[in-house]
C-alpha cells in the first residue's frame, strides 16, 4: 500500500468535519512541547517510576541506577512542563505525577505499546 491516493480527489464531507473538529493550533502546539520532554527515555523512566507513589530524587536515583545530580536536571524539565510536582517535608522533596492526566497518557502509551509487542 502506498501512501498517496491514486487519484485526485476531495471528499467534501471528510473535510468539513475535519475542519469543524480541529484543536486549536496553540494547543497542539502546547501538546507537541508535552511530548517531545515526555519522549526522553530518561525523564519517561522516572515518570514510570512515579506512577506507582511518591519518591524523592534519592529513590528515583536509586530506582534508575543514574546520580541525584542527573535526576535532578531531569526532575527541573518535567516540573517545568507540569508533569510531575515536588512537595516538600522537611529537607526532603518528594515528586509525584502532576495529575491524573499524566498517568492516563502514560497508561495509553505503555499498553498501547505492550499491544504492539505483543506483552
Amino acid at each position: 500500500m502506498e501512501d498517496m491516493c491514486e487519484v485526485r480527489c476531495i471528499h467534501a464531507e471528510n473535510v468539513a468535519r475535519a475542519g469543524e473538529g480541529r484543536t486549536d493550533e496553540r494547543v497542539l502546539e502546547e501538546a507537541a512541547a508535552l511530548l517531545g520532554v515526555i519522549a526522553d527515555p530518561t525523564r519517561l523512566k522516572i515518570v514510570d517510576a512515579l506512577r506507582l507513589g511518591e519518591l524523592c530524587v534519592c529513590d528515583l536515583a536509586a530506582v534508575l541506577g543514574m546520580s541525584i545530580s542527573a535526576i535532578s536536571h531531569q526532575l527541573r524539565l518535567l516540573r517545568a512542563s507540569r508533569l510531575v510536582r515536588g512537595r516538600r517535608a522537611g529537607k526532603v522533596v518528594f515528586y509525584t505525577l502532576h495529575d491524573a492526566h499524566v498517568e492516563k497518557l502514560l497508561g495509553m502509551a505503555i499498553a498501547h505499546c505492550r499491544e504492539r509487542c505483543g506483552i
